[in-house]
């Protein structure tokens, strides 16, 4: 845990490293999938994911979050651009759940060729075994290091002798802590009630559907492998290991495709390999949903919040998180995308159970009394985050359900035909 009683370190808790990667849709005009080949080939910040036209932003490592706001904002710019002077326009579509599909051939795998070929059956695998309709849904990774500086800093009031053996616990530890609390950060930015019939029932488009849940990737429909993984954080060979034993016994293909919110990742190359011999770089959060409320898709205060709720848990001693609290954890996640946070549960590794409202509140605030004598501007984030748990209508689910239970995808084309008409 981060020494917070030395002055440096209380006084650099916040110094870190911020990357956002994006991933949207393209459509057409009439709300559908486009068709067309990714326009951005060879760009590394515009790239593909799982299919031709859904398009990532993936920024550089900025040490604040303004810089990568602003990074993240002129690449969404571009893009926007770029589909403005297609001879047929397209728009990037501002929801996690998609618009109108009428048939899965519409998702078109991402193309790659060359040394590349195996990104391509890679996503043939993926769409064999979870379908192509399921890929459709979008997000956004945050990706977060706390600096070399501070950890340097922390590292020579610890007995451990190796710094990059220090790192690795480090994070293991907080890797660990945020599989338990990091339902919180489902609860706070999931914006996606609402479906298309087409989704659920082909050929079936245009009736709006409301699901009952906030987030319907982070649900218990959305992005999930068939199994709750468990993983050893005693060290990184063991956590590493830990992964790996799911591809080996036939769970997984690759690592990969181990859908789970909180990732631990190397530097440069990201491979097991790597993270093994290299140590961890930082850590992933995969939880965020598009919110179509901002233009660019993502508030920049809950990544601020995000970037709280990880100091926070860095300063606390180390949990002991069993094989059944790791099972309810995954359970957590997906109880936190439900949209009556009042009536679905959070169990605590003490086996307390408590509604997430109640316990989301709890949470912030032991924050906010961690944070108290921070900038006005951390309670303000801390506020923000507080009021969508005290009102049901301060939630970006409950605004977007109420503007779009009815003609989600026109109301939605209309939304963004507006605006990249700006």
């Amino acid at each position: 845990m981060l020494h917070t009683e030395n002055e440096y370190i209380r006084a650099h808790l916040l110094d870190g490293n911020f990357g956002i990667e994006k991933e949207s849709l393209r459509v057409t005009k009439d709300g559908r999938l486009a068709r067309t080949a990714h326009p951005f080939p060879g760009d590394k910040n515009i790239v593909r994911d799982f299919s031709e036209n859904q398009t990532e932003i993936n920024t550089g490592v900025h040490d604040s979050l303004k810089g990568a706001m602003e990074e993240l904002e002129r690449h969404h710019r571009r893009i926007c651009e770029k589909l403005n002077s297609l001879p047929e326009k397209e728009y990037l579509w501002p929801f996690s759940n998609p618009p109108y599909i009428l048939e899965e051939k519409e998702i078109p795998i991402a193309t790659f060729s060359g040394p590349d070929a195996f990104k391509t059956e890679y996503r043939e695998y993926l769409s064999d075994k979870y379908g192509r309709y399921k890929m459709t849904f979008s997000g956004s990774h945050v990706n977060y290091s706390f600096s070399d500086e501070l950890l340097m800093a922390d590292f020579a009031l610890q007995e451990e002798k190796d710094f990059t053996t220090y790192k690795n616990k480090f994070y293991l530890e907080l890797a660990k802590k945020m599989a338990v609390c990091g339902w919180i950060l489902v609860a706070v930015t999931a914006a996606s009630p609402v479906l298309d019939s087409s989704f659920v029932e082909k050929g079936i488009f245009g009736q709006s559907i409301f699901t009952g849940l906030s987030s319907v990737r982070c649900s218990e429909l959305g992005y999930w492998n068939d199994f709750s993984p468990v993983f050893d954080y005693t060290d990184i060979d063991s956590y590493v290991s830990s992964v790996e034993r799911y591809v080996n016994i036939g769970l997984l293909k690759s690592p990969s495709e181990l859908y789970y919110p909180i990732r631990l990742k190397p530097a440069g190359e990201n491979s097991l390999r790597s993270l093994r011999e290299n140590g961890v770089n930082h850590i992933e959060l995969r939880m965020f949903d598009l919110n179509p409320l901002t233009e660019v898709g993502i508030d920049e205060r809950d990544v601020k919040f995000a970037q709280l709720l990880m100091v926070w848990l860095a300063t606390m001693p180390d949990w002991e998180v069993s094989r059944n609290a790791q099972i309810n954890a995954t359970q957590n996640f997906k109880n936190a995308a439900h949209y009556d946070l009042k009536t679905v549960k959070i169990i605590w590794p003490e086996k307390k159970s408590r509604s997430v409202v109640k316990k989301a509140l709890e949470v912030i605030d032991k924050m906010r009394e961690f944070y108290r004598d921070f900038p006005e501007e951390i309670s303000q984030v801390l506020e923000f985050e507080y009021d969508k748990f005290t009102e049901q209508k301060n939630r970006y689910s409950w605004k977007i359900r109420e503007a779009y239970q009815n003609d989600f995808v026109e109301k939605g084309m209309r939304l963004i035909i507006e605006r990249q008409n700006r």
